[in-house]
């Protein structure tokens, strides 16, 4: 054989590797679309996670014949307790309960469950409820994600029967079933219909309709002064004769809608910066579908970070500029911090984020949802679209707070008959987007899984790209009520970052904490500057030492943006630049937003 024929011959090998590659892909794809039927019937979630976790839990309960015993004694005690109750409150109505509801359950709040039979019924479900944490808690042996998701479980089946959400066993229903002769069930049946046909129909809530982008939110004057696939630049127009010399370019998750950073006029935070005299940059977010399957999280730092900012130095130019990302656009804008510290690109003057992880090993109940067996099992899902759905996205939050925002308005609207004002948070929380598969995956694995931007492994160009490397000042917010970014979790920035870092803990949730405008009522936060040089305090030994202030942090973060900015004011740029290849383009709110 001479040296051509060789050359002109694939070796065996050669062959058997495509063979294999082409067999392999070919079983795998066979292997998803089982996974995607499968999900039909298991509300998207993977029935092997949930069998070991049941598995590991039951297996080691089984072993475990001291748990087994006390458990039995603690039923037999909640028995006692309850019967006790009982007696008393056969004689004396005014008898005090023997369980009283856990922190932030309103559901036995109305005067109604204070009596009998309700508060019996009240009394008992919460005796059953705390037995089945005692269950579900302290297994020895069991691995703490499974103990969690057990837990989730079991809270979840007790919070389908609880007595509020029955009609025969809930005294304000019952009571307005006597009031309107049953109109209630009549209305809440059409309720009922309505929603049903609008979800069927991908038609938005009722009252949804009143916040349209551009006309009812989202109505700060600007104008889009760049686009690429991916995004769309907003500048905002000024409203003060001179302006903070340094620019805010705001990156906000792509979970998530920019709006809710720019509602209605009295809580709009763009708003608010720029009648303190800022120019306001901000990120809005294509709604991708299924030909972006396979933008990854890179293409996001690259086509929307990276991006907006030569379009920011671009329209300011010799200006650094205050980065602010909110959830998962903080934490997208620490990694690309990160590798611009690394590379000395020292664009920023500052880096806010706002309920935004870096470190994901304590990332709250949303990790409940993310293991590998879970991931497989989206992944199919995802390869089968191109991307998660807006209804998967937004169903996995609902289940995080089921009594909030399930079984309350489950209650109120289909049982009582009544409809809750739509308002602009609720209309924006409605108005949900898709994530990319690719991006998505690479996001969850990485992060959620691997931690691999607090482990200083989390890739970018080749070289990895690590928190100490932020030379900016950072202003960081948590929320105390955040089931998203636990506060804990956000709060450990300050260990893995060497630069000052200002820590808000403000009240509120991952949403409402974040739209905190000054002049709303029962707004409190706490804060304090670490610096470089000082020692880190724990979260707990934090909590203890912060100052507590009354009010919006929102003035907080001005004043400290302030004095991150050079002293002199400065008459404001223009609306982009044409000249260097940034015209404005259209309107705020721009295209990107409508999309659905």
């Amino acid at each position: 054989m001479t040296a051509a024929d060789s050359a002109a011959k694939p070796s065996t090998s050669v062959v058997a590797a495509g063979e294999q590659s082409v067999g392999t892909e070919g079983f795998r794809a066979i292997d998803r679309m089982t996974n995607v039927f499968i999900a039909q019937f298991t509300a998207g979630f993977s029935p092997a996670s949930l069998a070991l976790a049941f598995f590991d839990w039951s297996i080691h309960l089984a072993a475990a014949p001291g748990k087994r015993a006390e458990l039995v004694n603690k039923a037999a005690r909640k028995i006692g307790r309850l019967l006790g109750y009982l007696a008393a409150a056969s004689t004396h109505p005014d008898t005090p309960p023997c369980i009283e509801p856990l922190p932030g359950d309103y559901r036995f709040a109305a005067e109604g469950w204070r009596k009998q039979p309700y508060a019996a019924f009240a009394q008992a479900f919460l005796l059953n409820q705390q037995w089945w944490h005692n269950v579900t808690h302290e297994v020895p042996g069991v691995t703490p994600h499974h103990e969690h998701v057990v837990s989730f479980l079991a809270r979840q089946l007790l919070d389908t029967f609880s007595p509020s959400n029955n009609p025969l066993t809930n005294p304000e229903v019952v009571a307005r079933a006597f009031e309107t002769g049953g109109a209630n069930f009549v209305q809440g049946w059409r309720n009922f219909v309505e929603d049903a046909t609008r979800a069927a129909t991908n038609k938005p809530p009722v009252g949804a309709d009143g916040f349209i982008p551009g006309k009812d939110v989202a109505v700060t004057s600007g104008k889009v002064v760049y686009r690429n696939h991916l995004i769309e630049l907003i500048q905002y127009a000024p409203t003060t004769d001179k302006v903070r010399p340094e620019p805010i370019l705001i990156i906000p998750a792509w979970i998530m809608k920019y709006y809710i950073l720019d509602l209605s006029p009295e809580n709009s935070l763009v708003r608010h910066l720029v009648e303190q005299g800022h120019t306001v940059f901000c990120v809005s977010w294509r709604n991708p579908d299924a030909a972006d399957r396979d933008l990854t999280m890179d293409d996001y730092r690259r086509m929307g970070v990276m991006a907006a900012l030569d379009a920011v130095g671009a329209i300011v130019p010799d200006r650094k500029i205050h980065a602010t990302g909110y959830c998962l656009g903080g934490t997208l804008l620490a990694i690309a911090a990160a590798a611009m510290g690394r590379t000395g690109d020292d664009r920023l003057a500052s880096v806010t984020l706002f309920a935004a992880q870096i470190d994901f090993t304590e990332s709250g109940e949303l990790a409940l949802f993310i293991d590998h067996s879970e991931m497989h099992f989206l992944d199919s899902m995802m390869w089968n679209r191109g991307y998660l759905s807006s209804d998967q996205m937004a169903g996995a939050f609902q289940l995080l707070r089921t009594n909030d925002l399930v079984w309350s308005r489950h209650v109120r609207e289909y049982l009582m008959g009544e409809r809750a004002p739509m308002i602009d948070l609720m209309a924006w929380n409605a108005d949900s987007t898709r994530m990319p598969y690719r991006m998505h995956s690479d996001y969850l694995r990485r992060l959620y899984l691997g931690n691999e931007l607090a482990a200083g492994r989390f890739m970018v160009d080749g070289r990895p790209a690590v928190p100490q490397n932020i030379r900016a000042p950072m202003f960081v917010v948590g929320t105390e009520r955040d089931h998203v970014a636990p506060w804990r979790s956000v709060y450990k920035v300050h260990q893995l970052t060497d630069t000052d870092v200002t820590f808000v803990l403000t009240s509120g949730g991952h949403n409402a904490g974040i739209v905190s405008e000054p002049g709303h009522p029962r707004r409190r936060f706490r804060v304090a500057t670490k610096h470089a040089a000082d020692l880190d305090l724990g979260a707990e030994e934090w909590l203890l030492a912060a100052e507590r202030k009354d009010g919006s942090w929102w003035i907080e973060w001005t004043q400290w943006l302030g004095a991150q900015s050079s002293p002199d004011s400065v008459p404001p740029p223009g609306m982009g630049a044409p000249a260097k290849g940034y015209p404005p383009i259209e309107d705020a709110p721009g295209s990107y937003v409508l999309q659905r």
